[in-house]
């Protein structure tokens, strides 16, 4: 077959065809001939073979001269694909409506198929964007840009000004002044007396002390002057020798030192500090 098809292909280049020629049944002879006799409905396709006709082109492919031009071949493709068309018409059901039909059910499909491609195309745009919960996370509770609408109390405006109005007649009297609980202030130690007692004994520790060094005396009660319970007096006692502390320090009287997170804290006097 093979060595057929490349004497055929030598004839027809000897001859100056330029297309392969084929042994079919109904025909024999060049390519172009085959198409033309098919285009002026000349030679009974229906007696053609599409496989015999596809083996034999890919064969005159195969076996074609080394100086055969790509363009020729592809002439010879375009040939067979005419032909291929022609013949797969003949397929197509001889009654008009039941042709009109099918070629519309073939569009419908074709529609079909390029929806979905569409979809297919916007689903991986989709899946590509950041998904909540896994790439981008929800507010736990969303801001608030306009003003909420929905149901609201009405207001007697009349009624409101007549009750405004009456406040102010009442009688002195009719005054509500009973007093309301008040938490007792502590007057046992003050920022003050922690400032003095901080430079009072800061005066005879050249070297500096540690901060608890300079806290009042918390277990005389009778220096409390009333019935302070001792662990109110305790950080009574903490808060106004710290802020005093600060206070000295921002006034560069002192200085403040700590090692570390939560270690003690060491107050020295400025003239501990090193010479510049």
């Amino acid at each position: 077959m093979d060595g057929i098809v490349a004497d055929q292909l030598n004839q027809s280049a000897g001859g100056g065809e330029g297309t392969p020629v084929l042994d079919l049944d109904g025909f024999s002879g060049p390519l172009d001939r085959l198409l033309a006799l098919a285009r002026a409905h000349e030679i009974d396709l229906t007696r053609l073979s599409l496989g015999a006709l596809v083996d034999q082109l890919a064969a005159a492919l195969e076996h074609a001269p080394p100086a055969t031009p790509l363009g020729q071949k592809g002439d010879w493709v375009v040939m067979t694909a005419w032909l291929v068309q022609l013949r797969s018409r003949l397929l197509l059901p001889a009654d008009p409506a039941v042709q009109s039909r099918a070629e519309a059910q073939a569009v419908e499909l074709r529609d079909r198929l390029v929806d979905l491609q569409a979809m297919q195309a916007l689903a991986g745009w989709l899946d590509a964007r950041p998904q909540l919960g896994r790439d981008v996370f929800a507010r736990g509770q969303p801001e608030a840009f306009a003003a909420a609408i929905g149901a609201a109390d009405d207001v007697d405006v009349v009624g409101f000004l007549w009750a405004s109005l009456a406040l102010f007649d009442e009688a002195d009297d009719a005054v509500d002044t009973a007093e309301v609980y008040r938490p007792r202030r502590r007057h046992w130690y003050s920022v003050a007396a922690a400032r003095a007692r901080i430079l009072a004994l800061l005066a005879d520790a050249p070297d500096g002390e540690r901060l608890e060094r300079f806290l009042p005396d918390v277990s005389d009660e009778a220096s409390a002057g009333e019935a302070t319970p001792p662990k109110v007096r305790r950080g009574l006692a903490w808060g106004c020798t710290f802020v005093a502390s600060l206070e000295l320090a921002k006034q560069g009287d002192l200085t403040l030192a700590q090692d570390a997170l939560f270690a003690p804290i060491d107050v020295r006097p400025r003239s501990a500090l090193p010479p510049p």
